[in-house]
């Protein structure tokens, strides 16, 4: 294989910048330069060399500047990998599908290269998708979430490599959630593609740092073991503040959104709305019903919300846009308080029986959640309930971090 690294590496170097982060209990603000894995090519070319490669990647699969840089797969290509199959997790190679969508196979047009959906007729390789390919590369910008389905797609990757006795490579990003650790633990008899793990919902590691400890703890399935390699970023701590350099799924269009999420996405398991269909989707709750609500909106057909909850529908509640980085920043956990005002509002008019769906469980990753708030459970109380799954959580974490850890 004719690679050319040398060249292509340094344009990708003038296009990658330095990212701003803050710091943690300080009012200061840094500038770092900070290299995410598909950026340090160096390190993972020489492994590809001569080898029929498959990528897992989407729209975030980016190297360098987001207007300047280069997708993954145009750089490998310029680099003479050889990329014979594209695999894509939930919203497509493009990113712009809607969540839960089922995306078809397909080819892209500018490079000519299947592409096999991991979000369609299967969310798992078969083993004739991954026949002839020597290595898998996978490079997916998470939000560190256990409810965000990248990760599920980076299990079932794994599984089926490790089943083929294919070596899979994860080229690492940071999680711009990754300063804290918060939330229910999974019980596993409800474990599904919004949550196969017993994890918090926000489990504070990176995509690299999390398929380690999927492959750690024997999460595949028959107990497999994935011959895995994770490409480390430079240049990142949990300490630090990332900005995702390109939204990383349709409804996430802002670092407001991506930090209200953990909290909010529950609202996604009742009858309220969080904005889909809106231009500030996972950063307003409502509902026609709700008539303490000082904000309003209503929620329309847009592109990647085709059919938003409550379409057409003017919905009145609570506009978070104000809770910005500082507000996650000082607080470090979950906010329930939304979900507690507004449940009870609904049960204390007799219209509680609408409010929870049966996807509330398997976002809180067990009934117990839902029942505390039906019981007129306090913040207190319920994140009470959550400390011994924390800490026995929070033990395992250490063993499969990479880089250094928050210190609140």
């Amino acid at each position: 294989m004719k690679i050319r690294p040398i060249v292509w590496l340094c344009f990708i170097m003038l296009q990658s910048y330095c990212v701003s982060h803050a710091v943690p209990g300080t009012n200061e603000q840094q500038l770092k330069p900070l290299l995410v894995g598909a950026e340090r090519m160096e390190v993972y070319l020489p492994m590809l060399q001569d080898k029929n490669v498959g990528v897992v990647v989407n729209h975030t699969s980016i190297i360098g500047h987001p207007t300047l840089g280069s997708h993954l797969v145009d750089s490998l290509i310029h680099c003479g990998v050889q990329i014979k199959s594209i695999f894509t997790p939930e919203h497509g190679f493009r990113g712009t599908a809607d969540a839960g969508e089922h995306i078809s196979n397909d080819k892209d047009p500018a490079v000519g290269i299947p592409i096999v959906s991991l979000y369609g007729a299967t969310k798992k390789p078969l083993p004739e998708h991954l026949e002839g390919l020597d290595v898998v590369v996978f490079d997916i910008q998470d939000v560190g979430v256990r409810f965000y389905t990248y990760i599920s797609t980076m299990h079932y990757v794994m599984e089926a490599c490790a089943e083929q006795g294919i070596p899979v490579i994860v080229l690492d990003r940071p999680n711009p959630n990754g300063f804290y650790v918060d939330g229910p633990v999974l019980d596993t008899a409800y474990s599904s593609f919004v949550g196969m793990h017993p994890v918090p919902i926000v489990h504070g590691m990176t995509v690299g740092e999390y398929a380690q400890m999927i492959n750690g703890e024997g999460w595949l399935a028959n107990g497999v073991k994935c011959d895995l390699t994770v490409v480390e970023c430079e240049g990142y701590s949990h300490e630090l503040l990332y900005s995702l350099r390109v939204k990383p799924s349709p409804n996430l269009p802002n670092m407001t959104s991506i930090y209200l999420y953990p909290s909010i996405c529950l609202f996604e398991g009742t009858q309220m709305s969080i904005g889909r269909g809106t231009e500030f989707p996972f950063q307003v709750i409502g509902h026609p019903d709700y008539e303490p609500g000082k904000f309003e909106f209503t929620p329309e057909s847009t592109p990647g919300a085709s059919k938003p909850k409550l379409e057409g529908k003017l919905c009145k509640g609570f506009d978070l846009r104000s809770y910005d980085k500082g507000y996650w920043l000082e607080r470090r956990q979950l906010d329930l308080q939304w979900l507690i005002i507004t449940y009870n509002y609904f049960k204390d008019n007799g219209k509680d029986k609408k409010f929870f769906i049966s996807y509330f469980d398997k976002l809180a990753g067990s009934t117990q959640l839902r029942e505390q708030i039906e019981d007129h459970g306090t913040e207190a109380s319920i994140r009470a309930s959550w400390q011994a799954g924390l800490s026995k959580f929070n033990s395992t974490r250490k063993k499969y971090l990479l880089y250094p850890d928050f210190t609140r």
